[in-house]
């Protein structure tokens, strides 16, 4: 780890749309690009929550068509994306996190990254009493069942996408799909595992904590909107 540096900002965007999400990551990666060199752009965590939508990765062959007007009949939207993975869903009760981070300023390993991704959620499942592992498949799951689907872009060591959390989700919509193309294996969510109800807000702040745990840096919550156009 270098020597300490800038706190990550804190965006929380509310429940927004998955298009419009995309527009804001798009705007904070490009912050990064256009930064003065002698002033590094600083680095960013945006969450939010979306309304119900299936996305699908890099991996993905063509989905058929067919599947589409499927999934879109059940009232989700359905987006070809560019992170890594194959097909998962989102939705409300689920804790959307996705870091915009210049890898240069921490680790230039996109397996140290994601392996940090599923440390932070494994932390945060250990306050709760959660015991929560990793895989050889990405994620952090429960058992046989996936409780955090992890899914990344980096170009130039600036990263997009990220991890969503099963917190209070609900799990009906995952039987329309094989949940990232894994058969065999299940999904849960913080609140099934704990027997109570669990809210995003609740979960944020222990997110936080445990991401500043491993990456080392402290969170700070300076915007609580989009970045302005431009």
């Amino acid at each position: 780890m270098q020597s300490p540096r800038a706190a990550v900002q804190l965006v929380q965007l509310g429940r927004i749309s998955y298009s419009q999400a995309l527009l804001e990551q798009q705007r904070f990666v490009q912050r990064h690009r256009n930064r003065d060199p002698s002033r590094p752009a600083p680095d960013a965590l945006l969450v939010c929550e979306h309304p119900p939508v299936y996305t699908i990765g890099i991996r993905q062959a063509p989905y058929p068509a067919e599947e589409e007007r499927r999934l879109a009949l059940l009232g989700a939207e359905f987006f070809r994306t560019n992170r890594g993975g194959l097909i998962t869903f989102h939705g409300p009760g689920q804790l959307v996190c996705y870091p915009v981070l210049d890898l240069r300023g921490f680790r230039k390993s996109l397996r140290w990254y994601v392996g940090q991704l599923e440390q932070t959620v494994i932390g945060l499942c250990g306050q709760l009493g959660i015991e929560a592992s990793t895989s050889p498949d990405t994620g952090v799951w429960v058992g046989d069942n996936k409780i955090c689907a992890i899914g990344i872009h980096c170009g130039r060591y600036i990263t997009s996408h990220g991890l969503a959390l099963n917190v209070n989700t609900d799990l009906s919509w995952f039987k329309h799909i094989v949940p990232c193309g894994i058969v065999g294996k299940g999904v849960t969510s913080v609140s099934e595992e704990l027997g109570r109800a669990v809210t995003v807000e609740e979960l944020l702040p222990r997110l936080l904590d445990s991401f500043s745990e491993h990456f080392g840096r402290d969170v700070t919550s300076t915007r609580t909107a989009p970045l302005p156009p431009g």
